[in-house]
């Protein structure tokens, strides 16, 4: 065991733990404020939920012993069993740290799906959909993509803190949700202004700064792929904020929101490749994922879809670029664990991606519509009229922001 990579995966557990409620705050400066606490609940909740479900099983089902390349055994409930070392994960550093910072990944994932749905949907029908997506969707492509055994990994897929296993699975869930559960009441003829621009502006530079444990502690070592990995990740995350903002000046105005939603969508974007690829590379990926971004949430606009907060726009279309963009930018020259891109002399790799991102993204949307369904017709996803128009901060939970 290394002292050194031990600290700094702690260290990053800590700072991507720190991102949820960071998320709250980003998604819950865009609801109106009828809906900001209702908003903030979506994200603190998946972090006590799924925290437990994580000791209990979800672990086990994401990174225990293999069945089939297709889901980890239950060898491990309740994390019993497990070795103080896993050589095949982090030779470096006690198993239980590496537990902790994929833990912490999955929190975050089913809570940036509840950016799709806010100001109408159930408390209680959120948690059981959360709880069932984790266990049937996320907990699957991890192992596909990161478990030993898993499919996607044995056929060399490269996915470096999450790009498919956390953006795509959030963002084509996402937009699955959203289409089961319909508009908010009003859309597209109530003005539904945000409510706080500077929360959502704290959230996004929260998350940013919990990005470099997202990312850097990915390396799961303190040591130069780390620093790499995190130059990589604040350029991109740059990039991007500066592209959104000269587009939305050349429509308009430099939009605060679009910086900031436009360094999310670069961080994430950047997200697979980070640990594989050039700053210059990380620039180029940030600028193209701001740009396609941004004009999917003018598409998502124009067909009136009220996917709420553009969750797809943002993660599942900056996920799908950037797990195209590892298939074309990564250099075994900065990480000799990976494989080289196609502008790097390796085509297959880029037909690996687009698989990748292909079988992950129909999965989770597939998976998700069905889970959707399925709880809404037994126990309803939607709250009644009533409560939408009162707000689900005082229909919900009984509280108000102010």
């Amino acid at each position: 065991m290394n002292a050194g990579d031990t600290a700094w995966v702690l260290i990053s557990f800590a700072l991507v733990i720190l991102m949820t409620p960071a998320l709250g705050f980003f998604y819950a400066g865009m609801a109106r404020k009828k809906n900001i606490l209702s908003t903030l609940m979506l994200s603190v909740s998946i972090l006590v939920l799924i925290s437990v479900q994580w000791v209990l099983y979800g672990y086990s089902i994401s990174f225990g012993p293999d069945k089939g390349g297709i889901i980890g055994g239950l060898n491990w409930l309740g994390l019993n069993g497990i070795s103080l070392i896993h050589s095949g994960y982090a030779p470096t550093i006690p198993h239980t740290a590496f537990i902790l910072f994929q833990m912490a990944f999955a929190v975050i994932t089913p809570a940036l799906i509840a950016g799709a749905f806010i100001e109408r949907i159930k408390f209680s029908g959120f948690l059981l959909f959360s709880l069932l997506w984790a266990t049937f969707v996320y907990d699957p492509a991890a192992h596909w993509v990161w478990g030993i055994g898993g499919w996607l990994r044995n056929m060399g897929a490269m996915d470096f803190a999450g790009g498919a296993v956390v953006h795509i699975t959030a963002g084509v869930s996402a937009l699955a949700v959203a289409m089961v559960i319909g508009k908010r009441k009003g859309y597209g003829k109530t003005p539904m202004e945000p409510s706080n621009i500077a929360f959502t502006v704290l959230g996004a530079f929260l998350l940013w700064f919990g990005w470099f444990g997202f990312n850097g502690g990915s390396a799961l070592s303190a040591g130069p792929l780390a620093a790499s990995t995190i130059l990589a990740t604040n350029s991109a995350g740059a990039a991007a904020g500066l592209t959104w903002m000269i587009i939305s000046w050349v429509h308009k105005r430099p939009s605060v929101l679009g910086l900031a939603t436009g360094a999310i969508v670069g961080l994430a974007a950047v997200t697979p490749a980070s640990g594989f690829i050039s700053p210059l590379s990380a620039i180029m990926i940030g600028m193209v994922a701001a740009g396609l971004s941004y004009y999917a949430i003018i598409l998502r606009m124009k067909i009136n879809v009220d996917e709420s907060l553009d969750v797809f726009a943002c993660h599942g279309v900056g996920g799908i670029w950037g797990i195209i963009a590892t298939g074309l930018f990564a250099q075994k020259a900065i990480n000799p664990a990976g494989a080289n891109g196609l502008f790097f002399g390796n085509p297959g790799q880029l037909g690996i991606q687009l698989l990748t991102a292909a079988s992950i993204g129909t999965f989770s949307f597939v998976v998700s519509f069905i889970l959707a369904k399925i709880i809404d017709a037994v126990f309803g996803l939607r709250v009644s009229e009533n409560e939408e128009d009162v707000g689900l901060d005082i229909s919900q939970h009984g509280e108000t922001a102010y």
